[in-house]
């Protein structure tokens, strides 16, 4: 040890920090670096935290990983880089160390950082000492700052779904009113309802449209049923993050004699409140009452729109209103008892709940067998795996509980469990299981060896190396997987690259969509929408718009018409991604929102192509700005000019090494792409947060002088 103590310092004067680090964690001296014997000053921090952050990401044992992420906080709060600090404490989730940053820092543009910061990744918060600061954090000011971007870009313009599908390019026209032949096709109920998603997606957070929000227009009364539902609740969507004149615009459908439409409103109030705090807070005051309307597709609504409006918030009065729905076994609806739960999992996400964790394992240990056989109990298992998120072995207790389950349910829940619990791990020995589930050749419907197949990007998410070995083993699962296997292997690749339109793997997934199995052609197209949502990516516009034109089947052009609407969504200006902060923090309330989607994905026919297509709307908790946005110091534009290029990776790398490569200089604000990374072009401003990234404050550089030219 005394040994350790001479070379340790040594490594850090001289550059080389990570041998200093590796000799720490081989001797679990990993603490010596908090104290004051080893001479980490400001040249020096960056590189030593940075390797700490990359190295924790392999350390199996949690024990390791607490303290390696404990270290870099301390390291980060004594050279008082709050932003750095921060992004620690959230990965760690210690709401404590939240409040100790707080107290600590004292330049009031970096606490508006650190409230940018926490609302990004929808941290339930509360900062009593300044009201200004908790609105940020309530994510307040996130509708017009999208708006802001959009004006500058000039995408104002509502669009229409004809300028989605661009039908008339096509020789056979599709769903075009008036065919070839002249004689005028009907709009049938699927393609409204198509239309419905794709009008919601696209103009999603801009606040008017073509379709809803016209004075007098009759589009819900074109949809029937349960397609009034999300048509009603379309308007959530364009009212996005927009609270109040979501509200008002929501409001004269509440009231209204049609039970769907009454109920698409109640789930417009979720949607439109997802992710911000308002102050008056609208949905837990005007949804609980619809839970208990007598009619039912306005409970199940209302169930959903909580779970959308809260999720990641942890609250205990939303949980109040839904567990009885969950523990009701008398005459129970399946249907409601799983979407309650499924709205208690992403409230509660990654927050090993234990009122909640007992409620849902309860449920699934209690329910009869006809019960578990209905399509939506896997929405109460994806709850249990969601309440874990992220948290390995913490979910070992539960795993036990559920094992018990003797309906083949119970493998299906007992998988999602355990793959949620080490999502974005890149545990190895967690993949290799799953591979052998995988293998399995079994006669009946193994739908556990589905979730096994979305386990494996699941667990690799986010690590380069995992993501590139699950990539390999997702070809040989085509080639000699059962078919259950086989279905799930393109919404497994669309989970590997969520809002990131890779080449080969939209290669991969165009060839899947003329599969002779429907599913697995479905699952593709949809895994196409996930792959490049937000991006206007032209190569699968193309790939789609030719696929609409061969399609003959409605259930099949629904699908490709989601796919549409995802891959313009927001115009291309937002993401699905749930990584930010350079990709260093996992969010669970967006990576919950592609889950959901996922799972249901599995039985399309009974879900999205069903009357439960409404659950489409849960991507909202994923759905975010891709945005660099400069503000000042009062929180107005500040347009400056930025380098945007590919993210290289500097861990451990000597010298300075240039962090982005291929770059383009722009000036903000600019769109972001999923592997992308921004910096500063010019020495004028000096960033309040390393990160440029979702809304930045940027503060005059004492040491600058314009008038010359910068090398």
């Amino acid at each position: 040890m005394k040994l350790v103590d001479k070379i340790v310092p040594f490594h850090i004067q001289h550059n080389a920090e990570a041998e200093a680090i590796d000799l720490l964690i081989e001797v679990q001296q990993l603490s010596k670096l908090k104290g004051g014997d080893i001479p980490i000053d400001a040249n020096n921090f960056a590189r030593v935290c940075l390797y700490l952050l990359r190295c924790a990401d392999y350390m199996a044992d949690p024990d390791d990983l607490a303290e390696m992420l404990a270290v870099a906080y301390e390291i980060y709060k004594a050279q008082a880089q709050y932003p750095d600090a921060i992004r620690v404490a959230i990965r760690i989730g210690d709401s404590a160390k939240y409040t100790e940053i707080f107290g600590l820092c004292e330049d009031a543009l970096e606490k508006k950082q650190l409230c940018l910061i926490l609302a990004r990744h929808r941290v339930n918060f509360d900062y009593p000492e300044d009201e200004d600061l908790n609105e940020l954090i309530g994510n307040n000011s996130l509708n017009a700052n999208f708006l802001n971007l959009a004006r500058d870009l000039d995408v104002m313009e509502p669009k229409t779904p004809e300028d989605i599908y661009k039908s008339h390019l096509s020789e056979t026209g599709g769903f075009r009113r008036g065919g070839r032949d002249g004689a005028a096709q009907v709009d049938s109920a699927r393609s409204n309802l198509a239309s419905t998603f794709v009008n919601a997606f696209v103009n999603a957070g801009f606040g008017k449209d073509l379709l809803v929000t016209p004075e007098g227009n009759e589009w819900l009364y074109k949809n029937k049923d349960h397609g009034m539902l999300s048509a009603a609740a379309s308007l959530g969507m364009i009212m996005l993050w927009n609270v109040e004149e979501g509200l008002t615009q929501i409001d004269k459908f509440l009231y209204s004699n049609e039970d769907y439409i009454k109920a698409g409103a109640a789930l417009a109030i979720g949607i439109v409140s997802s992710g911000v705090r308002h102050e008056s807070d609208p949905p837990i005051a005007l949804l609980p009452e619809h839970l208990e309307s007598t009619s039912h597709p306005i409970r199940c609504a209302a169930a959903v729109a909580l779970g959308i409006a809260y999720a990641g918030s942890g609250r205990e009065d939303v949980m109040e209103v839904l567990t009885p729905i969950v523990a009701n076994t008398e005459n129970a609806n399946m249907t409601e008892v799983s979407l309650a739960a499924l709205s208690l999992g992403q409230v509660f996400v990654g927050t090993c709940n234990e009122e909640v964790g007992s409620v849902l394992v309860q449920r699934l240990m209690e329910s009869s067998d006809v019960e578990l056989d209905d399509t939506t109990s896997r929405y109460l298992a994806l709850a249990l795996g969601l309440l874990f998120l992220g948290k390995m072995e913490k979910c070992d207790a539960m795993l036990e509980a559920v094992k018990t389950v003797e309906h083949k349910m119970g493998r299906y829940a007992a998988i999602t469990l355990e793959t949620c619990a080490y999502a974005g791990t890149g545990n190895v020995l967690q993949v290799q299981r799953l591979l052998h589930t995988c293998a399995e050749h079994l006669h009946e419907n193994a739908e556990h060896q589905s979730v096994a197949v979305i386990g494996i990007a699941l667990v690799t998410t986010g690590e380069d190396v995992g993501a590139e070995m699950a990539l390999r083993a997702f070809e040989h699962l085509l080639h000699y997987g059962e078919l259950p296997v086989r279905r799930a292997v393109p919404l497994a690749l669309a989970l590997l690259h969520v809002s990131n339109p890779d080449y080969g793997v939209i290669d991969s997934l165009s060839r899947l969509t003329h599969d002779g199995d429907v599913e697995v052609a479905q699952g593709a197209i949809i895994a196409l929408g996930v792959v490049s949502a937000g991006t206007n990516n032209s190569r699968v516009a193309g790939l789609l718009r030719q696929l609409a034109e061969h399609s003959r089947d409605a259930g099949h052009l629904f699908v490709i018409r989601i796919a549409q609407g995802l891959l313009h969504m927001g115009k291309g200006l937002m993401t699905l991604n749930a990584f930010h902060s350079d990709r260093s923090l996992m969010s669970g309330v967006s990576l919950g929102g592609v889950l959901i989607l996922l799972h249901s994905c599995l039985d399309m026919k009974a879900t999205l192509l069903g009357q439960l297509h409404y659950l489409l709307y849960h991507l909202v908790s994923s759905m975010n700005p891709r945005m660099l946005m400069t503000v000042d110091e009062n929180m107005q534009m500040l347009p400056v000019s930025v380098r945007v290029g590919q993210a290289v990776e500097t861990v451990g790398q000597a010298g300075r090494p240039k962090t982005i490569t291929g770059f383009q200089t722009h000036t903000t604000p600019v769109l972001l792409g999923s592997r992308d990374r921004a910096e500063l072009a010019a020495g004028e401003y000096i960033p309040v947060s390393n990160v440029l990234e979702g809304v930045t404050i940027l503060k005059k550089n004492p040491e600058w002088e314009g008038d010359k030219t910068e090398k």
